[in-house]
């Protein structure tokens, strides 16, 4: 059975955290460089004409296809984590995991839009059985009173964002080129990276992820196992069907359906471990707890995530990208986001420690309330952007840095530290479960997020400002919503930790 280790608190071989944390670093680091490259080519490949290579669907179909992949790829989080507590244990799934994501990269860059849907379902897959476990096994490598707990997120944070960096670095010019498939290969190529750094290295992990967490009889497996057949057959003829036209979807009512839904099983999951989990006060206070850092990350990236979408068709469209006679390509600009966080991490990770150090520990919900706060600051300059450009005019493009800016010091409060209180808040038992129902948070907010982007219309230029500053007043409004709630429930938080 996995455990939280104290004899990792002597541990200090990967920059004075357990050395475990390099082998999830860079694995996560390369993944992350698949997954970021083929992220910001989407949209505007299904919104590029045919003479440009590209699909060319409208930008609410693709914002709501781009929607729909998106949190797919994070609601599959729920089995994921549920096949690591029960089947094969962190370890093995995440490398499982990792062959798939690759094995859709190959597909997505065949140049043939017959197969692009069955490569991202692939890397939805794949996606689904690496991500909650990979999170869930760093904070495994630290006992439950380890106070780098916190810094070792922010330092893994850091891996996931130099892979995103160097994927936007090098799919830009690409897609400049119009070389859309070459790009999708790049992205299997650094998964492929990835997969033989871990196979290399795992021997640092230990025990962490090693065993189920859960022991399963022989009869619960093998029906396990079937159940997961069953869904791949299924999948697999719904697949074929709209292949060959004999099935037809609305991707913007197939989005609004999926959020619901999405949202459903979330509710019910958190509260099925809350009531039917057979769960102690102090984990019932902490699960409450948890519940607002969930409710914080579904709105946060509700709006982080216009990045690929809205943000980045401003970009392309709106934006004016010369710099003398060098055109910035348009993906270059989520490089910011990238940059930023490696250059913040560090002073972020030390602000907690040094506050830590002076008895000043903010709750992890005023942490995330902040978070979102700060990032719905973004879209305030946004729709500054988005008022000259409905008047006709391309904006400099210090306005998308400036937001990608506040975005990023918004992800930093949030992110590192939603996964952090996950890891510590979470029933033992249910480590790998709760990691998939928190990515669940993911999933909510990436599918609204592609919802709210099929409202950039570029014929309706009027409607962008609008657009902007309704997702920064109903962010702003929640977010001190949830401050204000944790405020009168910090006891549980407390009183977990004890």
């Amino acid at each position: 059975m996995t455990t939280e280790s104290t004899s990792n608190d002597l541990d200090t071989g990967f920059f004075g955290h357990p050395k475990g944390l390099s082998t999830l670093f860079f694995t996560e680091m390369w993944e992350r460089f698949s997954y970021y490259g083929m992220r910001a080519l989407l949209v505007l490949f299904m919104t590029a004409s045919i003479q440009e290579g590209g699909l060319f669907i409208t930008v609410a179909s693709a914002s709501a296809i781009y929607g729909l992949y998106t949190g797919s790829v994070y609601l599959m989080g729920l089995p994921g984590g549920w096949i690591a507590d029960r089947l094969l244990g962190c370890q093995k799934t995440v490398w499982y995991g990792g062959l798939i994501i690759f094995a859709g990269h190959l597909v997505l860059a065949i140049p043939n839009d017959s197969t692009f849907f069955i490569g991202l379902v692939l890397v939805v897959l794949g996606t689904g059985l690496l991500k909650p476990n990979i999170g869930a096994m760093v904070g495994q490598l630290y006992s439950k009173d380890d106070k780098r707990r916190d810094a070792g997120y922010t330092l893994y944070y850091m891996g996931i964002n130099i892979g995103s960096f160097l994927a936007y670095l090098t799919v830009g010019p690409l897609k400049e080129q119009g070389l859309w498939h070459w790009a999708f290969g790049l992205a299997a190529f650094g998964m492929a990276l990835g997969l033989i750094q871990y196979r290399r290295t795992i021997y640092k992990l230990g025990d962490a992820g090693a065993e189920p967490t859960v022991k399963s009889t022989p009869k619960m497996i093998r029906i396990s196992w079937s159940i997961i057949s069953a869904f791949l057959v299924g999948l697999a003829i719904i697949i074929t069907l709209i292949m060959t036209g004999n099935l037809t979807l609305n991707p913007v009512a197939t989005a609004e359906y999926a959020a619901v839904i999405i949202t459903s099983i979330f509710i019910l999951y958190f509260a099925g471990v809350f009531f039917l989990g057979n769960l102690n006060g102090n984990e019932k206070r902490s699960l409450s707890a948890l519940f607002l850092v969930c409710v914080a990350s579904a709105c946060f990236w509700a709006g982080f995530e216009q990045a690929g979408s809205s943000l980045n068709l401003f970009a392309q469209d709106y934006t004016n990208r010369l710099i003398g006679s060098f055109e910035i390509p348009t993906i270059w600009f989520q490089l910011s986001n990238s940059a930023f966080i490696i250059i913040l991490a560090p002073f972020i990770a030390a602000l907690w420690i040094n506050l830590a150090k002076k008895m000043i520990t903010p709750s992890y919900g005023i942490k995330c309330a902040i978070g979102l706060i700060i990032m719905a600051l973004g879209f305030l300059v946004m729709f500054f952007a988005a008022q000259y450009a409905a008047a006709g005019m391309k904006v400099a493009p210090y306005w998308l840095v400036a937001t990608y800016f506040l975005h990023t010091v918004g992800e930093l409060c949030l992110s590192p530290v939603a996964l952090s209180a996950v890891s510590k808040l979470s029933p033992k038992r249910f480590a790998g479960q709760m990691m998939g129902v928190f990515v669940l948070t993911y999933s909510i907010g990436n599918v609204v997020a592609g919802l709210l982007a099929g409202n950039f219309d570029p014929n309706n230029l009027d409607q962008m400002p609008e657009l902007f500053m309704q997702i920064c007043l109903v962010s702003i409004a929640i977010g001190v919503v949830i401050a204000i709630l944790t405020l009168k429930t910090k006891k549980w938080e407390k009183l977990a930790e004890s």
